[in-house]
């Protein structure tokens, strides 16, 4: 079985890229192809998300194990063959490739080809150049946030500076403060 994706971005509207690949492929080969046809480099950070049909995340599947606390095992790309995880036409992915930033290739998998199989993945339409791996800050399009911080900024409307116990205070500037080697500052 082969799964055919179509390949878009919300930055370059002239980019877009279809790839063909085995279902038994891991989501790591469909990573390598992605990288193949857009000239990203392979040893950055990158996620796949399955998302709904609203492109909301649900499941993560990483490049590398991530350290969780949480209760959920980890899904590497290694680990996580295709047909496991996708099953219908028009399912929807998120490829995060700059993670300081979110920003991210959207993949639809456009359609399923039964009895046929492909002994590697192949970029069978490459349109438009792929949007930078890398922006620079003054190029990110993000909004600088400004902390408004008010009476309620501390969860008490009724937040006093005033009200600080000062003699708490008292003696901080007496304390000797240790230059040593051994310091772990």
């Amino acid at each position: 079985m082969i799964f055919r994706f179509i390949i878009i971005s919300d930055e370059v509207e002239s980019f877009k890229r279809e790839i063909k690949i085995d279902a038994d492929n891991t989501f790591l080969d469909l990573f390598k192809a992605i990288v193949g046809c857009t000239g990203f480099n392979e040893n950055e950070m990158a996620s796949f998300f399955i998302c709904d049909d609203n492109w909301h995340k649900e499941q993560e599947i990483t490049l590398v194990e991530m350290d969780t606390y949480s209760d959920e095992d980890p899904y590497t790309m290694e680990e996580c063959v295709l047909n496991d995880y996708l099953e219908d036409e028009k399912q929807k992915l998120l490829f995060v490739f700059d993670y300081l930033t979110e920003r991210a290739l959207f993949i639809e998998l456009s359609e399923i080809i039964t009895g046929k199989n492909l002994k590697k993945p192949l970029c069978t339409l490459s349109m438009g150049e792929a949007p930078k791996q890398y922006l620079n800050p003054d190029e990110t399009t993000g909004t600088t946030a400004s902390i408004d911080v008010d009476e309620s900024f501390f969860g008490d409307e009724g937040f006093d500076l005033e009200e600080l116990d000062k003699e708490g205070f008292d003696g901080l500037d007496d304390i000797e403060i240790s230059t040593e080697e051994n310091d772990l500052y």
